[in-house]
């Protein structure tokens, strides 16, 4: 990886892109500290601290802690990615939109992406208003003020916090589209690398202080065993050696393509192969999981319940928490149920087959149509399987070692490095195809 930028930074219009990239994640991380007016940063950040299990400390990471702190990023790109999949899904659903999508040409993608960018802002101003009531209500909750209102009206208070918010949202999904354009590519994606690594510091510095508290009580000094840092260190070090590994794991189905003449000339008759990703569905699985087991907790947070509380919501939040078996059994359950929904959704083995078939290619031992359809479908349940089991344990693995050290913001942790590494890989791939592209001898000799 340090090979390749070094290579691109080499050549001028590389280096201008990756300068371009720089300087706009220099601004989303400067936009990420700036307030909102009328609310207490610190105070909100330290009401959230107690907030663990739901859905606030997943969306604290992928906006780099500007969620905690109420800033003007503080709904990052999160309205963008849910519009997106929502666009995605209803293409799927509704026929007008497929053929806008499949059959609109550039023309379509351009309305396609229109009605993305009219969707984020609804999205962001629903969200914002919902983050802002959330406050309101815990200011009047909370012994410290979250709200300082300096006697402006409260109505025009939350117009103000929500078009913040809105604005900082929308003003982030330009950025991403400029980074796609001018940068090294990969815009969004870029925005939330930088923002999940923004947070790497605090969170080592928070695993080093559940291990020290953890080893606090069973031993009698409390300090850290030099055995344990070079131990915690491996582990991290193997984890993502095992996340690039399977990132980057597919299955091959050989295909051969029949030869055919057309006037004087013979096509065809070369042999290729199908590739299907392990992990086809990348983290979508465990962010939509995440979200739907902390949705008990989330609206227990609105509604002010906690797991002291008593009756029925005291009860379900006990059995929802983050750290029980029961939360872990229907998190993996979930992470499991979504990778097999979202990898049908990608991967469609009829139309697949059609392909093929249409093109004069078959599977070697299976006729074209039906047949090897059905293969390619069995194959696909295969490696869905393995790539779901793969990220369920990256997803647990945080959540056990946090019950061990005693450290419940590890939680995140798997989300956040599959993540990490995915936009890594990806950059890397993008600028060597950018650079073999200009015919980089390097990639020649």
């Amino acid at each position: 990886m340090i090979t390749t930028i070094r290579n691109a930074w080499k050549i001028d219009e590389l280096r201008r892109k990756l300068l371009f990239t720089l300087f706009a994640l220099l601004i989303f991380r400067m936009g990420a500290v700036i307030p909102v007016p009328f609310i207490s940063s610190q105070a909100l950040q330290g009401y959230l601290d107690g907030q663990s299990g739901t859905i606030f400390s997943l969306l604290n990471a992928m906006s780099g802690d500007a969620f905690a702190q109420a800033t003007v990023f503080a709904l990052s790109i999160q309205p963008y990615i849910n519009s997106s999949i929502i666009i995605e899904l209803l293409c799927i659903a509704i026929p007008a939109l497929e053929r806008l999508k499949k059959e609109g040409g550039e023309e379509g993608q351009k309305k396609i992406a229109a009605i993305t960018r009219y969707a984020t802002v609804a999205i962001a101003i629903l969200q914002g208003f919902g983050y802002f009531t959330l406050i309101r209500n815990w200011s009047a909750q909370s012994t410290v003020a979250l709200l300082d209102t300096h006697g402006v009206p409260m109505w025009l208070v939350g117009v103000i916090v929500v078009l913040a918010f809105t604005a900082g949202s929308a003003f982030l999904m330009w950025l991403g589209e400029q980074i796609t354009e001018f940068g090294i590519g990969n815009g969004i994606s870029m925005i939330l690398f930088a923002g999940i690594v923004a947070r790497f510091p605090s969170m080592v510095w928070s695993m080093i202080t559940g291990v020290r508290t953890w080893l606090a009580d069973h031993q009698a000094d409390g300090a850290l065993h030099p055995v344990f840092v070079p131990l915690f260190l491996i582990g991290m070090l193997a984890l993502v050696i095992f996340i690039v590994f399977i990132t980057n794991s597919e299955r091959r189905i050989p295909v051969q393509y029949a030869k055919r003449v057309v006037g004087r000339k013979m096509y065809g008759g070369q042999s290729t192969h199908l590739p299907m990703k392990v992990n086809m569905s990348g983290v979508l699985p465990i962010i939509f999981a995440q979200a739907i087991a902390s949705l008990p907790a989330t609206i227990a947070a609105f509604a002010g319940v906690t797991n002291k509380s008593k009756g029925f919501g005291g009860a379900l939040m006990r059995l929802m928490d983050s750290n029980g078996w029961f939360y872990c059994v229907l998190y993996f359950l979930l992470i499991v149920g979504f990778s097999y929904f979202y990898s049908s959704i990608q991967f469609n083995p009829i139309e697949v087959a059609n392909n093929l078939k249409n093109n004069g290619g078959f599977v070697p031992g299976f006729r074209p149509g039906k047949p090897t359809a059905e293969f390619i479908q069995k194959v696909l349940s295969k490696i869905t399987m393995f790539g779901a089991l793969f990220l369920a344990v990256v997803a647990l693995l945080p959540i056990i070692t946090g019950n061990i050290v005693g450290n419940n913001s590890l939680s995140i942790g798997g989300t956040s490095i599959i993540i990490v590494v995915g936009v890594a890989l990806e950059t890397v791939k993008a600028l060597e195809a950018q650079m073999l592209m200009r015919h980089y001898k390097g990639f020649l000799e």
